[in-house]
């Protein structure tokens, strides 16, 4: 990375920001931290970040709520801050447009690791879009997906923003169309933290994707869950710019 990353902690613990502020200034951050949403909220009004570190749970509006928000009109990195045993957490954090969780306590290797390779995504993202160069586009059905830009194309225009989980799967279901694919096999496809035992991210990406592409999760067209098995991505995909 060139120019130097500016992450926001924001966690009302001090001693969770002080321990985080630590291994990220370590390794060349820049640090800003906040103590509820409401100041992160100001605090990117006047000066924008790379990456958000964001406990769950704080004073006054949540971190899911703030997650939510932020989302519709940022393609800020996010990283939740949970804890080891908050599974339905970690699902509606994901379902909210987060890119990741941490768990607590914290590995310092796998904090760094995860922080970086979210700040290069999100760099690479915007320097594409800024760059408007030609883009490397895979069609299917009514859609679209700009594979450079991380975009959902629909036939009318719209353009949805797609979050790394999600652009993550939909890339797997357009290399591997017409073939049925195990959760354990989309897993070790899209795999960026340890998995735990009975892991429903998986099932939360689909749910995320049937959204946002229209398919009517009662009576699915394009992802088909297979009972026992998995999913089945049905539609045909060409590339073409």
């Amino acid at each position: 990375m060139t120019a130097t990353p500016r992450v926001l902690i924001v966690d009302d613990d001090p001693v969770i920001r002080e321990l985080l502020a630590s291994y990220l200034q370590r390794d060349g951050f820049v640090v800003h931290c906040a103590e509820t949403a409401e100041q992160a909220e100001a605090h990117l009004l006047q000066q924008p970040v790379d990456l958000l570190m964001l406990d769950i749970r704080l004073p006054g509006k949540d971190g899911l709520t703030l997650t939510r928000e932020l989302r519709v009109r940022s393609e800020v990195g996010i990283i939740l801050i949970t804890g080891r045993d908050d599974e339905i957490d970690r699902i509606v954090g994901l379902e909210c447009g987060a890119d990741d969780y941490l768990a607590k306590p914290f590995n310092p290797r796998e904090l760094m690791s995860r922080a970086k390779n979210l700040v290069r995504r999100v760099r690479h993202a915007q320097a594409l879009s800024a760059a408007e160069e030609p883009r490397q586009l895979k069609h299917f059905a009514d859609w679209a997906l700009d594979l450079d830009r991380r975009r959902l194309l629909a036939s009318d225009g719209r353009e949805n923003l797609l979050t790394h989980g999600e652009f993550q799967l939909l890339s797997v279901f357009l290399r591997n169309a017409g073939h049925t694919l195990s959760r354990d096999q989309l897993m070790d496809q899209i795999r960026n933290r340890e998995w735990l035992p009975n892991d429903r991210s998986i099932d939360v990406l689909v749910g995320r994707l049937r959204r946002k592409l229209g398919d009517d999760p009662a009576d699915p067209q394009l992802i088909i869950t297979i009972h026992g098995t998995g999913y089945l991505f049905s539609a045909a995909v060409s590339s073409r710019a």
